[in-house]
């Protein structure tokens, strides 16, 4: 028989390594769901159990698999072992057990588990399901299922209150109930996570992030908190820590809609796209309230967009449309579909349920009525306007403080009296703001740091550096103040104050016979639309005023002589001045 001949400088065949860990069988996990190939899932959730043993996750995984099977007893068995060897503090598996024994119709069994869970869990997660599972089990046993204590109920009421609070976009209210809830009972995880929520919807990233830490110091398994985290090291650029927190989360596989709701959410906004899509999907396969809700549709729309599922993100959103009818914001962004970008170009878009902070500015220039009163209720508008605030630039700051001035609640005073404090703030935007909370009613103490130096509130406008300020010159600010309310805007009447402050200042001490009120009023108006590129005429500004034109001619030229709009658009008012160089255009 002839010998093969050895071919001399044959190539090997490369090997590829498969590292087959307890992630790589998840995801496998994960993907059989998603067929609903329920054996090969099990299959793939028990080898991710035995390479991590120690990770009570998996093992929850394993027991959520076969309980969906309908493998409750299985289901059960592996709950107790989490429970005896894994991770006693894991209540919630008396959560799944009872609901185990109650499709077995072991309702006394499930009575004994369920009535664990609430005395034992202090979070309060499935507090609602465990409380209907109650009404359940007394109808099945026919007498009333006994529960003398509820863990989780320990501050409750405050807590519902709080979230309330943040629900209405009442940032600084909730703020100070969970701070008080949280020195009376330190160990309620739940009102640490949402005083996080607080802090970060008010732009006060660094407390946030110790407030997480702390409920993740207590709880080191939980997901709220973890999926807050995950939020904040993406805000605050920690690409590494983020990148290590995703692993897990990624491997995480929720029991309970809550619980994936939240999960998709975040990695939605963590970019992670088509995880998110797929979990979002899951949700509204499952069917129940969850089905009816815009919010998900939205969310669920948004995830396809963000994969490029363009049929799939219009049809979302029609079905959003549909069940919020009144609401702009599904028709904002089938409007965005139908604009055609490059290829190459789209991208991405938030995942919140409203719409993007530069529309809402717009929508509000556009509605001559002020901020509709939804947008105004709506947390995640108002903490768009908190965000911007601390973190916008200078122009954004100023759009969200003139609508801070139309918006005028308590939350607004709040903020805005901490902004004008603010050292590094520019000194312009901390005299609009100023002067929004004297227009809004704000009463003293109000302090306000303009060039390093701290200012108390006083009779005369913050700008004014007179020695004195006369009673007669405030009836004609006040004056020109109330002819103005309803035709300029916030910006525009506190550069009228400005402007006559400045006159007052460069002719004292000889101030001139002011006489009647109305005509220097009128001339103040005039002047302010001027420079503001509105168009007026003397004679529309007199007959609103009850004055001549030769009167508001007269009192208008003396004020421009005195101050100089060129000179003034370019030191008191430099974005204008700005505006004009840009476009070519002059003072009038």
């Amino acid at each position: 028989m002839e010998k093969k001949k050895h071919v001399a400088n044959q190539p090997k065949q490369k090997v590829v390594s498969l590292q087959m860990d307890a992630t790589f069988f998840f995801e496998r996990a994960v993907r059989s769901l998603d067929r609903f190939h329920y054996e090969k899932a099990l299959k793939y959730f028990r080898l991710a159990a035995e390479f991590e043993p120690s990770n009570p996750v998996n093992h929850c995984n394993l027991a959520g698999i076969l309980s969906e099977m309908g493998n409750y007893g299985e289901s059960n068995r592996i709950l107790q072992q989490i429970l005896d060897e894994v991770d006693p503090t894991m209540t919630e598996c008396h959560f799944y057990m009872a609901n185990n024994y109650a499709n077995m119709e072991h309702f006394e069994e499930a009575e004994k588990a369920i009535i664990t869970y609430l005395e034992q869990d202090e979070h309060g997660q499935f507090l609602d399901e465990a409380e209907e599972m109650v009404e359940l089990l007394s109808f099945e046993l026919e007498r009333p299922v006994t529960v003398t204590f509820i863990k989780s109920r320990e501050g409750l009421f405050e807590h519902d209150k709080a979230r309330s609070m943040l629900e209405e976009g009442k940032f600084v209210e909730a703020v100070r109930i969970l701070q008080r809830l949280i020195k009376k009972h330190p160990e309620f995880t739940a009102a640490r996570n949402n005083l996080a929520l607080a802090y970060y919807y008010m732009g006060q990233f660094d407390k946030a992030l110790e407030t997480i830490r702390q409920v993740l110091e207590m709880d080191s398994g939980n997901l709220h908190a973890l999926c807050n985290l995950a939020i904040f090291y993406q805000h605050n650029g920690s690409r590494e820590q983020l990148d290590e927190l995703l692993d897990l989360l990624r491997k995480t596989y929720p029991f309970h809609t809550d619980h994936l709701f939240k999960l998709a959410t975040t990695l939605g906004i963590l970019g992670e796209h088509d995880a998110a899509h797929r979990l979002f999907r899951r949700l509204l396969k499952a069917g129940g309230e969850a089905s009816g809700d815009p919010c998900l549709h939205h969310y669920t729309a948004v995830s396809a967009y963000n994969t490029g599922r363009m049929e799939t993100a219009e049809r979302l959103w029609r079905q959003t449309e549909k069940l919020d009818p009144q609401s702009e914001i599904p028709r904002f962004y089938l409007s965005m579909i139908g604009k055609q970008e490059p290829a190459g170009e789209r991208s991405s878009i938030s995942y919140h349920y409203h719409l993007p902070f530069e529309e809402q500015i717009r929508m509000i220039e556009r509605t001559s009525g002020g901020i509709p009163e939804q947008m105004q209720r709506d947390p995640l508008v108002r903490s768009s306007f908190f965000w911007a605030l601390r973190h916008g630039d200078a122009e954004t700051k100023l759009q969200v403080i003139q609508a801070f001035g139309i918006i005028a609640d308590s939350e607004v005073e709040a903020a805005l009296r901490e902004f004008v404090q603010e050292p590094g703030e520019d000194d312009y935007l901390k005299k609009v703001a100023f002067f929004v909370l004297r227009s809004i009613g704000a009463s003293g103490p109000l302090k306000v740091v303009l060039n390093g130096r701290t200012n108390e509130m006083s009779d005369k406008p913050l700008s004014s550096t007179l020695p004195v300020w006369e009673p007669k010159w405030q009836i004609i600010v006040n004056t020109a103040l109330g002819h103005m309310e309803q035709r300029y805007d916030i910006i525009q009447r506190h550069d009228m104050e400005t402007l006559w402050v400045e006159f007052l200042t460069r002719v004292y001490p000889d101030v001139p016979k002011l006489g009647k009120t109305e005509g220097w009023a009128a001339a103040l108006e005039y002047l302010t639309a001027k420079m503001h590129r509105r168009t007026i005429s003397y004679e529309e500004v007199a007959s609103r005023y009850g004055t001549s034109v030769a009167t508001v001619s007269k009192h208008a030229k003396r004020i421009d002589q005195a101050c100089g709009l060129k000179e003034k658009m370019d030191a008191i008012f430099p974005k204008f001045a700005n505006i004009m160089r840009q476009s070519g255009g002059d003072t009038q």
